[in-house]
């Protein structure tokens, strides 16, 4: 086989536009791939490292049932709220070790001369075990009853520099949405999170943002369970407790692992759809492979009489053409890798949010399937040129 690879790559040369085009689509089709799954796997492991962060052992509870469209309150609302006590009742579940109650709202905060719109969540000191906070300054306001209210409030860091510039903010008071909180806590940096940045945010008790912003129910309730594995039956107590507290399952759960499922899901199709692109390009690579080899076995009647009558075997004339599909299908692949990566190098330049990472397994794989596309596509024309006799060969201009 090693022999005939010199006269497969000469052969190719000899028509080397032909070659080119026909190495094309195939080219194509693999550049499609790698470049399209270098996106998607970016978006993936995006997706995941943010959705993961603050622990995979969470649930989230929103007011309102979801059925069809997967966004809670959309067919009509609750006939009964989310409320604090809820959310305490929630405590009472074997195996959840920290529950959270959410209310959330916009507003200006705003010391001396210095204010900024931000948005102010208002929660408990627990969401710094939630979400895996941590304050460079200070710390969150002491834990009691979540009913009761407080002028306290932590600010993102972010926020804490607008205000108040290198100077420490602690035991400084600022106003939020017309109330007087002092600062008690500025929060470690921890950058963005889906979009959201999370370094440019208040906290306050959640007592006080319902006050704030005349809330009557919370926004959603979170909380945290002992093991992973006991997410099934923890959210089967969620649902009996809040159905039997509202008379009716007027509420939706939400596990980071079925999130993450569902997006799994969607990516797997997302894969497939890529799939079918670069099928139709390879496609139309293999006819063009296989339209070249054609055309290449009776333009090279007579040579291949000649080498026949020089004792040449139909298997070393059938592996030459099956060669020379080979060689020209890889190539393609190769050059299609090589657009792939170097399409995914340019979008992390030109758009540096954009996560792009390409695996080598589709790279391995966009190769694989080019080489297996010229050996399909030259098949035919191989089994022609092995099967002409070697006399009418000769005679053939």
């Amino acid at each position: 086989m090693t022999e005939l690879l010199p006269l497969a790559l000469g052969a190719l040369r000899s028509h080397l536009l032909r070659s080119i085009l026909s190495m094309l689509w195939i080219a194509i089709g693999v550049a499609a791939v790698i470049l399209l799954t270098s996106i998607g796997e970016g978006t993936r492991a995006y997706i995941v490292a943010q959705s993961t962060q603050f622990g995979t052992n969470i649930l989230g509870i929103n007011p309102g049932k979801t059925k069809t469209l997967g966004i809670p309150g959309v067919l009509g609302g609750t006939t009964r709220k989310l409320t604090i006590d809820d959310a305490e009742a929630l405590r009472r579940i074997p195996g959840v070790e920290t529950v959270v109650p959410f209310a959330m709202g916009s507003a200006r905060v705003a010391a001396g001369e210095r204010g900024r719109s931000v948005p102010v969540f208002g929660a408990t000191p627990e969401i710094a075990t939630l979400y895996r906070f941590g304050a460079r300054q200070g710390s969150f306001w002491p834990a009691g009853d979540p009913r009761r209210g407080g002028p306290y409030t932590v600010l993102g860091p972010k926020l804490a520099r607008e205000l108040f510039g290198e100077a420490s903010p602690l035991g400084e008071w600022v106003r939020i949405a017309g109330g007087r909180f002092r600062v008690v806590g500025v929060m470690e940096p921890k950058g963005q999170m889906m979009g959201f940045d999370i370094d440019d945010v208040a906290y306050v008790p959640v007592a006080s943002a319902m006050t704030l912003f005349n809330l009557d129910e919370l926004f959603e309730i979170d909380l945290i369970y002992s093991r992973a594995g006991d997410a099934r039956r923890v959210e089967e107590a969620v649902r009996a407790l809040l159905t039997e507290r509202h008379g009716e399952e007027d509420f939706t759960v939400t596990s980071q692992e079925a999130m993450l499922e569902v997006f799994g899901n969607v990516m797997d199709v997302i894969t497939m759809a890529i799939g079918a692109i670069a099928g139709i390009s390879l496609l139309v690579g293999a006819t063009g492979i296989l339209t070249m080899m054609w055309i290449a076995v009776g333009e090279r009647t007579s040579e291949i009489g000649l080498v026949r009558s020089l004792g040449a075997t139909r298997g070393q004339v059938q592996r030459l053409f099956l060669l020379e599909a080979a060689a020209l299908s890889t190539l393609g692949g190769a050059f299609g890798v090589a657009l792939g990566l170097g399409g995914g190098a340019a979008l992390r330049l030109a758009v540096p949010g954009l996560p792009v990472e390409t695996p080598l397994l589709f790279v391995a794989a966009g190769l694989a399937v080019s080489l297996a596309t010229g050996l399909v596509a030259g098949v035919a024309p191989a089994r022609r040129a092995a099967a002409l006799d070697p006399v009418e060969a000769l005679r053939a201009e």
